[in-house]
């Protein structure tokens, strides 16, 4: 059989992220077993990270084995029953992925919807929690992955704070790389993934539980739907003493994530920020320079992914295709209604450096 020999990639798009050498080396080493004493130390290690990193003290805090997605689906089938109403955000892909979500945990969705490519206004979620009091949680987006817009979330939690209704954040394009505070901004419970800021190969889904999370979990009348995400279950493999086997959880992603979370605290939460906000500054200034017109409404922008029209709306895909066959570099193509006509430029992690960023416009220089 011929070797594997997939080509190097600049990847620019929406996830995943290039990785360091350091996660590569770290995910090389020998695979142990999943209740190995050796193991379990590393397994503690990394929740220690992960809450680091959510800037968080919740004891249920940890990575599903699974994508982003995973995470997703593990917050929702552990809070919500049949016959619980849910509100859900949705102004792009991922709100509608959390409706789809939690039409299936049987809950009575509430949408609340806005334009693609604006933010979601806090006080129509509010006056869709008036209208339904009795909703068991508030789901947003914080980071929509497919408009580059940030939503309000830190907003939101402070009007949220002193009610019965969970808030249910998805972190997956923020976690890492964009300001989120998950206890000081009242957030019930929030999930992520490995492959963007937090620059790890996809395959672990970080989440994590507040105390009224945990409570609704230990007062459900139901069982968990789906035992695979079983937060209880799961608590009993990557906390306390006496470890309970749960399932064959892969050692070497989780030194992977346990090395990436390592940088991540050694470089410091604030400077990395500060490092996305500023490549991003730049990635916007030089594309404003050739032409692109922005998608995502100003003041909102995300600094892990932009998302633009280029100027030639009908090579869009064309040069698109071009950067990724003549000079190796990734960018994502737009969904949903904006499929086909605008650019998801990523800069998350390892990828957010301004000397990536000066490669990919004199590739795009070329291309036009």
């Amino acid at each position: 059989m011929p070797d594997l020999n997939p080509p190097s990639r600049l990847l620019l798009g929406p996830g995943p992220s290039n990785v360091s050498y350091r996660v590569l080396k770290a995910m090389s080493n020998p695979p142990l077993g999943h209740l190995d004493p050796a193991f379990i130390e590393i397994m503690d290690e990394t929740c220690r990270l992960l809450r680091f990193v959510f800037q968080t003290r919740n004891e249920l805090t940890f990575p599903v084995s699974g994508t982003g997605s995973a995470g997703l689906e593990a917050v929702l089938v552990n809070l919500l029953e049949p016959g619980d109403t849910a509100i859900i955000c949705v102004n792009g892909f991922f709100g509608e992925r959390l409706v789809e979500v939690a039409g299936r945990c049987g809950a009575q969705v509430v949408r609340v919807d806005e334009q693609w490519g604006k933010p979601m206004p806090v006080d129509k979620a509010l006056a869709a929690l008036e209208q339904h009091p009795q909703a068991k949680l508030l789901a947003m987006v914080h980071a929509e992955t497919s408009t580059g817009v940030e939503n309000p979330v830190q907003e939101l939690g402070a009007r949220l704070k002193d009610r019965p209704t969970l808030f249910v954040v998805d972190a997956v394009t923020s976690l890492g790389a964009v300001e989120l505070k998950v206890d000081q901004w009242g957030i019930d419970a929030a999930y992520s993934c490995s492959q963007k800021g937090l620059a790890v190969p996809p395959g672990m889904a970080p989440v994590t539980f507040g105390a009224k999370a945990v409570y609704a979990i230990k007062k459900r009348k139901t069982k968990v739907s789906c035992w695979y995400l079983d937060a209880g279950l799961l608590s009993e493999y990557w906390g306390g003493q006496a470890r309970k086997y749960h399932h064959t959880c892969s050692s070497t992603m989780v030194y992977g994530l346990c090395e990436g979370l390592r940088i991540i605290e050694e470089e410091g939460l604030e400077a990395r920020f500060q490092r996305h906000r500023r490549v991003a500054a730049f990635l916007h200034q030089e594309l404003a320079a050739l032409g692109f017109r922005f998608f995502a409404q100003e003041g909102c922008r995300l600094p892990t992914l932009t998302t633009v029209f280029p100027p030639d709306q009908k090579r869009t895909e064309q040069m698109r295709i071009r950067l990724l066959k003549e000079h190796d570099i990734e960018v994502g193509g737009g969904l949903g209604p904006v499929a086909g006509k605008i650019w998801r430029i990523g800069t998350m992690g390892e990828n957010a450096r301004e000397r990536n960023v000066a490669v990919l416009i004199d590739a795009i220089k070329r291309v036009m």
